[in-house]
């Protein structure tokens, strides 16, 4: 699945334990897709700066030193965002509606994962 749905937006809400969240993203491109998903991040500018939200790492994916088959990622990216309710809010805006269908034409596969401060 590529696509965020409300369902999952209203979960990620429900279990909010407040304070920012870093959204981990894995990537993988369709053959053609690294433009296309070049063009969407760069659409996301005005976003950004609206939702608070900040690009903490990207990186290009390597081969998988240990992983089932078929579990190595093109990118992987770490967003981190004020607090659960900016990401959604910007997932539901209409300005990131008009512009999500480059990540879609982009992906073949993707994770997306809330992650919060913890540790051992």
């Amino acid at each position: 699945m590529i696509e965020i749905d409300d369902r999952a937006l209203d979960t990620l809400l429900d279990g909010d334990p407040g304070g920012p969240v870093v959204m981990l993203n894995l990537l993988r491109f369709r053959p053609d897709g690294r433009e296309s998903y070049r063009r969407y991040a760069e659409a996301l500018a005005p976003l950004n700066a609206r939702y608070g939200l900040q690009v903490e790492y990207l990186g290009e994916g390597g081969a998988a030193l240990v992983a089932e088959e078929g579990q190595a990622w093109d990118m992987v990216v770490l967003v981190r965002y004020p607090d659960r309710r900016a990401f959604a809010d910007m997932i539901r805006d209409p300005d990131y509606q008009a512009v999500t269908h480059l990540r879609t034409e982009a992906l073949v596969e993707s994770v997306l994962q809330p992650t919060t401060p913890g540790g051992l």
